[in-house]
């Protein structure tokens, strides 16, 4: 008797297992609208990006903080880059790397890395993926409600590499 109710047991706890089991496995509900469904419009032209530039690098001169800034166009490709004295020279390929995927995903590099971070208790700071970086400041630039291209700077923390860039963002957006 002992042996079939430890059986009966066992047979119970493995079917509410493979229950909760097969609910952790359940796809996630598909949303109706598109993430960052934001259409392309013209790319970015020199002048701008040159705009954009300015008002970052005077947002990290602010701080004393050194940047390297690139602003692409709408395919991610390099429209105008400053790399400001005493720069890390790593920081060049970042800011072009974090600027790309802001153009290229249409959304800031911060939401791809947070994607990549999730349930990592350290996060990573960065990570390349192809010629993108999944790191934290990068924008993309709308105009009129079209993305023409994307600012993103390097050379300081992920934070402020953000306000920089967004700095830059600000002054040719709207």
């Amino acid at each position: 008797m002992a042996k079939r109710c430890a059986l009966w047991f066992a047979s119970i706890a493995t079917i509410v297992l493979c229950a909760a089991e097969a609910r952790a496995q359940a796809p996630a509900p598909v949303p109706e609208a598109m993430p960052y469904d934001i259409p392309y419009g013209a790319p970015i032209d020199l002048d701008t990006a040159q705009k954009a530039i300015e008002a970052a690098q005077a947002e990290a001169k602010k701080h004393n903080w050194k940047m390297a800034i690139s602003v692409v166009d709408t395919h991610g490709e390099l429209v105008a880059h400053a790399t400001m004295d005493n720069t890390l020279y790593v920081s060049i390929g970042f800011a072009q790397a974090k600027a790309r995927a802001a153009a290229r995903l249409k959304r800031p590099s911060k939401v791809l890395a947070d994607g990549i971070n999730a349930g990592s208790p350290a996060g990573l700071s960065v990570a390349i993926i192809g010629n993108v970086a999944a790191s934290e400041g990068a924008f993309p630039i709308l105009v009129d409600g079209k993305v023409i291209g994307a600012i993103g700077a390097s050379g300081g923390m992920g934070v402020q590499d953000a306000v920089v860039a967004k700095a830059g963002m600000d002054a040719v957006a709207h």
